[in-house]
């Protein structure tokens, strides 16, 4: 018989944790919750305090049976579940289902799953943090009152399978507004005027400035023409050299939501993916039997920055003898209050030893990249600023100034191991300059006026939107990568180039709980809401008190749109086509993932297919045509002229309307790596890229 009884949450971590600490261990895993509110019902009691009723889920009787027969045996119960709110909750209703005593120092939390770790935070056990768990009830008792009340409404309303989240309807929000924006933008037309020069035989670039001292804009062709005409020649007269040194700090190691950003654009990878890789490798991988299974990066839901002394102590030594002593960061480590002490580490390897390259041969391929990132992420936040010398040189013809800026990594620093990614996508690749002095004589090789349109901003990638719900306060770590799931899943938004695009049931919801509902989607209240939850936390508020201030007003506007709210009919549309099948009219049905069409027989006929969609772009081939966007059998958009088979016009890139300004050919989006450019088809004319 086992002396001591381990509740886990996951198997996986079950083996390895029984392991590391020997024979007088069992280690069992209750596979997540094992006791929450029923799925049939609301479970909250509105009418005595907001009391949950909690019941063990469908399908775990056997689970907890389980876990109580071992804990009869045992002479004490260990509670190890996760380092989290959620799991704090899982101990909590798991030590009220085998009689632990909630007082007694019965909860474990570790951060890693190494064997040092494990065995230390056996050797200081504590009780249940109730404002830990209480905060968890708020959180969930909120989201279901919000959920399992407008969901019903919104069924009927409109129809089944719908929902509505406090975090969700905010996300949806956020995703409309923005196509709002691109939709009421008009591009406003600016110049730039770029300068190929020569010094000696070293060819270098410049932009046009302004006139004098004074920065200048070009908002059309005749200021253009206006600045050419003050040149005189080619040679240029060095004016001023200013050079500086600037030095770059390396971003801190991840975050939940830093690290999914950062996986989208540097990996490709979806929150969800992210955060599902992240989960193997915190929760173990097996290296062979000299070392068994051991988990590689801390625990992969946090929101805090902090980094423990062990950690910073062995990468400092092994960035010491991997780059040497002057890569070593000097800075002071930041005081802590003792709140940020007991917070969770930032996600790290655990250990820096296990470098990315002696672990390739074990792990996946995506597995491998999403480590590499961690790791080398981690290794630049302990390491030296970069040094980067800059230098500003001003040429000047008559009146007309153009400036070239160079930069030049001095010392590389962080650099070496990591450079963080961007929305923007700038690099910080060496641009030297020719050495130049005041006095100096350069020569024009080239003076190019280039047009250009300003653009609209850009639709939210799951990055950008996992960005902003954190800058506005809005939502968790553990709630990004659910809530951009469920949004999609509902046939509330669609992702097009892998950015969010609302569909007209997203856009029909969002209406309608605007109206009925304004506190759910208002930016400003559901991120005080979330303070306030944190406030449960730290144990400044009682939880039921929060839940009451905002059910009383919420309970109100529930009987309007219970009573107010009319039906909605999605209408199908007609297409203006005849069924090829039956001859029957076909209509445009609203779908999960948008609209397509169909027979409107159904169910006597099944026919559907995709919508042909217009572009509002003339075929450049027949003029006679319109472009429309189709898709090919492996999925891929194309886009050709609806006059097909007459007119076989083809474009792999979107057409747009304008024409090219340089030879007034066509202009096609071009879908670069990361993002899109607008560019000619015809010359060699191109647009900035857009992210």
């Amino acid at each position: 018989m086992s002396d001591y009884l381990v509740i886990v949450e996951s198997p996986a971590k079950a083996k390895t944790i029984e392991r590391y600490l020997g024979k007088k261990y069992k280690v069992k895993a209750s596979i997540g919750h094992v006791i929450d509110l029923p799925k049939s019902q609301m479970g909250v009691d509105v009418e005595n305090n907001y009391e949950p009723k909690y019941i063990t889920i469908r399908g775990k009787g056997p689970v907890l049976q389980d876990l109580k027969n071992a804990a009869k045996k045992a002479k004490k119960v260990y509670l190890a579940a996760d380092p989290d709110r959620e799991g704090e909750a899982i101990a909590w209703h798991l030590a009220k289902s085998l009689n632990v005593d909630l007082e007694s120092d019965c909860r474990v939390v570790f951060n890693e799953i190494t064997k040092d770790a494990i065995l230390e935070s056996f050797k200081h056990p504590r009780p249940l943090d109730k404002d830990l768990v209480d905060a968890q009830q708020a959180r969930r008792v909120l989201d279901r009152l919000v959920g399992y009340n407008i969901s019903p409404i919104l069924w009927k309303k409109v129809k089944k399978g719908l929902s509505a989240g406090r975090v969700q309807s905010v996300a949806l929000r956020l995703i409309i507004d923005r196509e709002r924006e691109i939709e009421k933008f008009i591009p406003e037309e600016y110049w730039s005027i770029e300068g190929k020069f020569e010094k000696g035989k070293k060819a270098f670039e410049a932009l046009y400035f302004g006139k004098e001292k004074e920065k200048a804009k070009l908002t059309n062709e005749d200021e253009v023409k206006a600045v050419l005409n003050l040149m005189k020649g080619k040679k240029f007269d060095v004016t001023n050299v200013t050079k500086k040194e600037r030095k770059r700090n390396p971003a801190p190691s991840f975050t939940t939501s830093s690290l999914q950003q950062e996986a989208a654009r540097k990996l490709n990878f979806r929150a969800r993916k992210t955060m599902m890789l992240a989960q193997q490798l915190y929760e173990g991988i097996d290296l062979g039997k000299k070392e068994g299974t051991v988990g590689l990066i801390t625990y992969m839901r946090t929101d805090s920055t902090r980094i423990s002394d062990t950690a910073k102590a062995d990468a400092a030594e092994f960035i010491k003898s991997e780059y040497g002593s002057e890569f070593l960061s000097t800075k002071k480590a930041e005081k802590q209050d003792k709140k940020a002490q007991d917070a969770h580490e930032a996600v790290r390897p655990t250990n820096v030893l296990r470098t990315p390259d002696s672990l390739k041969a074990i792990l996946s391929r995506d597995l491998f990249r999403l480590y590499k990132l961690i790791w080398e992420r981690f290794v630049a936040s302990q390491m030296a600023p970069a040094t980067l010398d800059t230098v500003a040189v001003d040429l000047k013809n008559g009146e007309v100034i153009f400036r070239a800026n160079g930069s030049q990594v001095k010392f590389a620093g962080f650099m070496k191991v990591y450079v963080e990614g961007s929305d923007d996508q700038t690099d910080d690749k060496d641009k030297l300059l020719p050495a130049m002095e005041v006095g100096d004589k350069v020569s024009a090789t080239e003076i190019e006026p280039k047009q250009h349109f300003t653009q609209p901003p850009p639709r939210y990638s799951e990055a950008r939107l996992v960005k902003t719900l954190e800058e506005l306060g809005i939502g968790r770590p553990s709630t990004y990568a659910p809530t951009l799931d469920t949004i999609q899943k509902r046939g509330y938004v669609a992702l097009e180039t892998k950015r969010f695009v609302p569909t007209e049931l997203g856009t029909i919801i969002h209406q309608l709980v605007s109206e009925f509902f304004p506190k759910i989607v208002d930016i400003e209240f559901t991120a005080q809401m979330e303070r306030d939850l944190d406030s449960v936390e730290e144990g400044q508020v009682e939880w039921k008190k929060i839940i009451d201030a905002f059910y009383v007003e919420f309970e109100k506007h529930l009987e309007h749109a219970e009573a107010e709210m009319e039906k909605i009919v999605i209408k199908d549309e007609p297409t203006g086509e005849d069924c090829e099948e039956c001859g029957s009219p076909m209509v445009y049905k609203l779908g999960r993932y948008g609209k397509f069409m169909a027979c409107s027989n159904f169910p006597d006929c099944r026919n559907t297919k995709a919508i042909v969609k217009e572009i509002g772009v003339k075929c450049p081939s027949c003029e006679e045509g319109q472009i429309v966007e189709r898709k090919s059998k492996t999925k891929r958009l194309f886009y050709g002229c609806n006059q097909y088979p007459t007119c076989e016009f083809l474009s792999w890139d979107k057409p747009i309307s304008r024409q090219c300004p340089k030879c007034n050919e066509m202009l096609v989006e071009k879908k670069l790596k990361k993002g899109i450019q607008i560019q000619c088809v015809a010359c060699d004319y191109k647009e900035d890229p857009q992210s």
